[in-house]
């Protein structure tokens, strides 16, 4: 009865005998009156060994997360630590350090998840380390790489490449920084000039072959400046349209010399599609770049629009000959639930090929990650010191600091500014004029420092960044993933970290499910991993 009833079994003795002047001593009978009139309580033998054992069993220490080696989490109370080597079991609740952080008293809290591999998953292990000769790609773009300094393909771009230029449809999801944007223009480019040397390359309005939609101005100049550097040898022309310029910016694009390759955003295309600037009937590969904010509801719109001026393949022989269909090509870090029901709409998805990192949706092993529970007041500080420790420690490097509304990042600028730190603001609010070059300054090593909103999480070369810190904690977990990706990315520096100040209760919640996948080497909860057919609307 005690052990079911009043469940802390170890408390029994003692609440008995200070209530009830109980005693242990067992002997068989239960009841007993001694001549002090104290009533003295029997304990059965049988209930005596199963109190005996119940105590003994609570009595003994917890199982230990920690094991010789690594640690995985590192917390400021050493005994919520966790080994790299420990596996929880299934059902085995984790002990969080985020535990009571929404109580003001948890202020200067703090814990790390180490990296605890030195190389990225998309690198290919130096054994079997490939080289692009292994891939079916002209000698023109092996030189055009080689004069890039890339030498090696990662895994995305090995699955990639292959599959593309047989003329199948792809669905690509793979982690941040692992050379999407190469595996999807080598194919496009090497298709390009071999339809040229061969003479079916059409010429006037409608010689428009690639187009490659992206979220924003400043992703579209990047992967045209990949673009540009991989069509140099062939004479092949890329070209950009983007927002904010107004239409008679749009049509003066098309008005001369019509682009092979075209990198634009939806607004944009959208308005020139309707304008007739341009045809989509000759279009070999449509492109859709950081797939999980195009599927987003700002956009689906406009791109199930443009998806119907297309005309999409359902198999590779639809690819070839003059009649020809355009190869789709969906490529993202995280995928939404929404992608598969504007896909639907425009083809049959059994026709797509996935090809998905087994990394996906995985917090990165390679990358630092640290978290720090922070007044909100205090969060200007401990960044001016995270810059300090930057410099003293590594000699300085990139920084990106993100934050979740245009105001702040316009706010924490002006801070900056007075204490002498020279940085850029990036957020898309600013005009277009202001915004031009800011992200391409920034990558040159004009300035150190770049203050954005998640407008810098998406697609871009952050290649140099050694830090990235979430002054607002992110809202959502895609967002997150993003943001932590600017770092560690193929080519870049190994001893990188992420750094995120965390201030309210809802920032809070976000960590704790973080903290929880990261202990369980799981994907982040409500993460979608493929697309499917969507369910059926109810009548």
């Amino acid at each position: 009865w005690f052990i079911q009833h009043l469940g802390r079994t170890t408390d029994v003795e003692s609440m008995l005998t200070a209530a009830y002047n109980v005693n242990f001593s067992a002997p068989v009978r239960f009841c007993q009156t001694v001549g002090d009139d104290t009533t003295v309580i029997r304990v059965p033998r049988n209930l005596q060994k199963r109190v005996d054992t119940v105590k003994q069993t609570l009595g003994k220490n917890k199982i230990s997360n920690i094991k010789a080696g690594k640690l995985l989490i590192q917390s400021r109370n050493p005994s919520r630590n966790q080994s790299a080597g420990y596996v929880l079991g299934k059902f085995e609740q984790p002990t969080l350090c985020s535990k009571g952080w929404k109580h003001n008293k948890s202020i200067g809290d703090h814990f790390t998840i180490n990296n605890v591999t030195a190389v990225a998953p998309f690198i290919v292990k130096a054994v079997d380390q490939p080289s692009f000769k292994n891939l079916p790609i002209c000698k023109e773009l092996l030189e055009a790489l080689h004069n890039m300094d890339i030498t090696h393909p990662t895994t995305v771009q090995l699955e990639c490449i292959p599959k593309i230029l047989k003329g199948h449809n792809i669905l690509c999801a793979a982690e941040t920084g692992s050379g999407k944007t190469l595996s999807y223009l080598l194919p496009v480019v090497h298709r390009l000039q071999a339809d040229k040397s061969c003479g079916t390359h059409a010429e006037g309005a409608n010689s428009i072959r690639t187009i490659v939609l992206v979220p924003s101005r400043e992703l579209a100049e990047q992967v045209a400046a990949v673009s540009r550097t991989l069509c140099s040898p062939f004479g092949l022309l890329t070209k950009t349209v983007g927002g904010g310029r107004g239409v008679g910016h749009i049509k003066g694009i098309f008005r001369r010399n019509q682009p092979d390759i075209l990198v634009a955003t939806p607004g944009a295309l959208a308005k020139a599609l309707r304008r007739r600037c341009l045809y989509l009937s000759h279009l070999k590969f449509f492109v859709v770049d950081e797939a999980d904010t195009m599927f987003d509801h700002s956009f689906s719109h406009m791109l199930e629009d443009i998806l119907h001026y297309t005309h999409i393949s359902s198999n590779p022989r639809e690819t070839r000959g003059l009649d020809h269909k355009a190869q789709l090509l969906v490529v993202g870090a995280t995928f939404p639930g929404g992608v598969g029901d504007v896909l639907s709409r425009v083809m049959d998805l059994g026709s797509m090929v996935v090809v998905k990192s087994k990394m996906l949706h995985l917090l990165m092993p390679h990358v630092k990650q640290m978290f720090l529970k922070v007044k909100g007041a205090d969060k200007i500080l401990e960044l001016q010191q995270a810059l300090k420790q930057l410099q003293q420690e590594k000699g300085g490097g990139a920084v990106l600091v993100f934050c979740n509304k245009s105001a702040t990042v316009n706010w924490l600028g002006y801070m900056l500014e007075e204490m002498g730190v020279q940085h850029l603001r990036l957020q898309g609010e600013m005009p277009a004029a202001v915004r031009a070059g800011v992200f391409l300054s920034f990558q040159k090593g004009v300035v150190d420092v770049l203050v954005c909103t998640d407008i810098g999480s998406r697609g871009l070369d952050t290649s140099k960044v050694r830090l990235v810190v979430n002054y607002d904690c992110p809202e959502s977990y895609t967002d997150y993933i993003h943001r932590a990706g600017r770092v560690g990315r193929a080519g870049g520096p190994t001893d990188v970290e992420v750094l995120s100040f965390v201030c309210h209760p809802w920032d809070v919640e976000l960590v704790q499910k973080i903290e929880t996948a990261a202990r369980r080497r799981s994907c982040l909860p409500g993460m979608k991993s493929v697309i499917s057919q969507p369910k059926p609307k109810e009548m």
